[in-house]
């Protein structure tokens, strides 16, 4: 059975964890185990952090996520229209960071990638960016 939601909020630091509860809450009618609930606040939290801190250079706009669940399967699609990536495949490399001069990581999509099924990134200068993550959630062998 299909189950599908959508929410926007301000791109500041404070509402990640908005994102990672609601995000974690939608997925709790498929009876995930804590390790994949985990693995989703995870995923979503960096990827509302990318559009915050790289999208929108912290400076403000919105961020929208849409969730659908299909059958054992969860697709998260986080979008900001920020600045956008000039070049997706080199932003997704591992240690690369776009902000050189700040604590950044550089693993914010490896992370994404290490904890989902599926991601997908597209993005352009000026129009800015959206994540699509998909992750399959075990059976419950109870």
């Amino acid at each position: 059975m299909k189950n599908s939601m959508k929410f926007e909020f301000p791109a500041r630091s404070e509402n990640e964890k908005l994102a990672r509860t609601v995000c974690a809450a939608f997925v709790l009618g498929l009876d995930p185990t804590i390790d994949e609930v985990d693995e989703i606040k995870t995923a979503v939290s960096e990827a509302v952090t990318n559009c915050i801190i790289h999208g929108y250079d912290g400076g403000g706009g919105m961020i929208e996520i849409e969730a659908e669940t299909d059958g054992r399967d969860v697709t998260y699609i986080i979008r900001d229209s920020g600045c956008g990536i000039e070049d997706v495949k080199k932003a997704m490399e591992p240690l690369y960071t776009g902000k050189p001069d700040s604590e950044r990581s550089g693993m914010g999509f490896s992370i994404m990638e290490a904890f989902m099924d599926e991601l997908r990134v597209e993005s352009s200068p000026g129009r800015g960016t959206v994540i699509a993550m998909r992750k399959r959630i075990s059976e419950d062998d109870g």
